[in-house]
């Protein structure tokens, strides 16, 4: 499949290139925002609170756009206006519309070290690990809606599962050969707990406790991880 987040695109709702900042747009006076985000770093080389809300603001307005209307349909305009900024902005901190879908779709899922966790209890580490990740960490979920609704977020997150989870399971797998099979099963049950209960809300996984989670899942991602093949 190629990637369908093309390096140009071209903002529907102004006919602009979204990878080119117009001359009035790089001459327009600086607003609050402008300003945040050329102002001087603070020591330790972090910006000012409001350039990193308005960061923020951006990638949660675009998640939400790519997620409703998929890559293609998305525009730089309709993103600026749900993050209540001028369209120039989301061009400065990001370029262009392919750039701030990498940057929207950017995941780190810090998958634990499994090598010294007691093999009876790799699937409740696994489960309680990601559990926390999603709960303490929006752009999970956001680029869960993104990955069920389009075919660049589906992409994202394939290559997340490829390069951030495979090898972390692949390490303890009993059968090496097995690991990209085993992998895939123990996703289709993370991820199939994250969807209910993170995005659709449906209320008996919302309702469950952590425990609970653990109790009930745990079991099936350790036989997925450690059981002989059926």
């Amino acid at each position: 499949m190629s990637d369908p987040a093309p390096t140009t695109s071209t903002d529907p709702a102004s006919d602009t290139p979204a990878d080119a900042t117009t001359p009035a747009a790089a001459s327009a006076p600086a607003d609050a925002a402008d300003t945040a985000a050329t102002a001087p770093r603070e020591a330790g080389g972090a910006r000012p609170p409001r350039s990193a809300a308005t960061r923020a603001a951006i990638l949660a307005a675009a998640r939400d756009r790519f997620a409703a209307e998929g890559y293609e349909r998305a525009t730089i305009r309709a993103i600026a206006k749900e993050a209540g900024i001028d369209p120039s902005m989301v061009m400065r901190y990001y370029g262009n519309k392919a750039g701030l879908f990498a940057a929207a779709s950017e995941i780190e899922v810090h998958a634990p070290d499994l090598t010294h966790v007691p093999h009876d209890e790799l699937g409740a580490r696994l489960v309680r690990h990601f559990l926390e990740r999603w709960e303490s960490d929006e752009t999970m979920t956001g680029m869960m809606r993104v990955g069920v609704t389009n075919d660049a977020g589906a992409q994202r997150m394939r290559k997340v599962f490829a390069e951030q989870i495979e090898p972390v399971l692949s390490a303890v797998c009993p059968v090496p050969e097995e690991a990209e099979l085993r992998s895939g099963l123990i996703a289709s049950q993370i991820l199939g707990m994250a969807l209910c209960r993170y995005v659709l809300h449906i209320p008996p996984a919302v309702a469950l406790s952590h425990d609970e989670v653990v109790a009930w899942l745990a079991p099936t991602i350790q036989r997925y991880l450690m059981a002989d093949l059926p």
